[in-house]
């Protein structure tokens, strides 16, 4: 079958996305313990204890865990109420988290954004018609949710245009926030940035294309390609930040906040590099079995995966149960020849 070069990049595109994607998913559907490291001065680097995390984010000085159960639970400074459960509403239902410096936000399977903390500049105010998101990010001081129409809304802090969202305003399928600047990821693999932009760190390296995940840092940005190497730019004067450790391959996940970057790696290990001050990026031993990544100001966390203690076949993704999970890692992988490649993970010996 013959497609035109528009046809074939798309259909490329698609593809590794949904590889990718797809083993993020699956790796998503792990309830594990979460572990932190570096600095934990208001103690936003101890972890409460539970093997039912599914999702975390480090924010400047607090930190949230999501369960598998849909609650949150929050640690660290609390001076405007940042780590407490939302108050006035169910602590249920929720599928996203996200960080900012003094302020929280949460996405409701239904669609509807929470948020709590300080809301000096108006970054709780969530707009209205509160419904209909499906991603949600936060710099310092202003906020960002995706809707299901591929549009962003942004509220909050303004002095640098991080609310300005560029036109046209569509095709976005990921946002992402840290500091004064806010990244929109296109669903033709790119990346669009806007607001302070003094290091660069709003625009990408061309070529700008492939990305199929995106973090934003204080002064740098940091973009996974569909080949599972990352791309970062922005400042890298001081504690090389954007110098991303060799082999530069292999990576499912990457998160940044301040002037450190953590990368997941498909064998389950986390790769850092930059600012260490305070221990941030010595990831603590065992380097292995974690499946998500979050950068705080100058603080990490990471969840670890607990691995089933039965032999369960079908069970390709480890979790002690054969569900949607295991049949999308199953449908990525239905080419696979178990002759060929007996070491892929949907080949169960019989």
């Amino acid at each position: 079958m013959e497609f035109s070069n528009g046809i074939k990049h798309n259909l490329v595109l698609f593809a590794a996305i949904a590889t990718i994607l797809s083993f993020c998913i699956a790796q998503a559907s792990f309830a594990g313990s979460i572990v932190g490291w570096g600095l934990n001065d208001y103690g936003q680097a101890s972890p409460p204890d539970g093997n039912d995390f599914i999702a975390v984010s480090a924010g400047y000085w607090h930190s949230l865990g999501l369960k598998d159960n849909g609650s949150i639970v929050g640690w660290g400074l609390n001076n405007y109420g940042q780590s407490d459960p939302p108050p006035g509403v169910p602590n249920t239902g929720f599928v996203a988290i996200a960080t900012g410096e003094y302020h929280s936000l949460g996405l409701k399977n239904d669609g509807s954004i929470v948020i709590w903390g300080s809301n000096n500049d108006g970054q709780c105010d969530v707009p209205l018609p509160n419904t209909g998101f499906v991603a949600i990010a936060a710099g310092y001081y202003h906020s960002l949710g995706l809707k299901d129409d591929g549009s962003v809304l942004a509220w909050g802090f303004n002095n640098f245009g991080q609310l300005n969202i560029p036109p046209p305003n569509t095709g976005f399928v990921g946002v992402t926030a840290a500091g004064y600047y806010s990244l929109g990821l296109k669903n033709d693999g790119s990346i669009v940035g806007w607001g302070y932009n003094g290091q660069g760190q709003c625009e990408p390296p061309p070529p700008n294309t492939g990305f199929v995940a995106f973090e934003a840092g204080r002064y740098h940005s940091l973009g996974l390609k569909s080949n599972g190497s990352i791309v970062a730019w922005g400042w890298n004067d001081t504690y090389g930040e954007c110098n991303v450790p060799e082999p530069n391959t292999g990576f499912v996940a990457v998160s940044t906040d301040g002037h450190h970057s953590l990368g997941l790696k498909d064998d389950g290990s986390i790769v850092t590099w930059g600012y260490n001050d305070y221990g941030q990026c010595d990831v603590p031993p065992p380097n292995t079995n974690f499946v998500a990544v979050s950068a705080g100001r100058n603080h990490s966390l990471a969840i670890k995966a607990q691995p089933c203690p039965y032999m369960l076949a079908g069970d390709l993704n480890d979790d002690c149960k054969v569900d949607f999970y295991d049949f999308a890692m199953m449908a990525v992988n239905w080419l696979i020849d178990c002759d060929i490649t007996p070491e892929n993970p949907a080949c169960v010996p019989k």
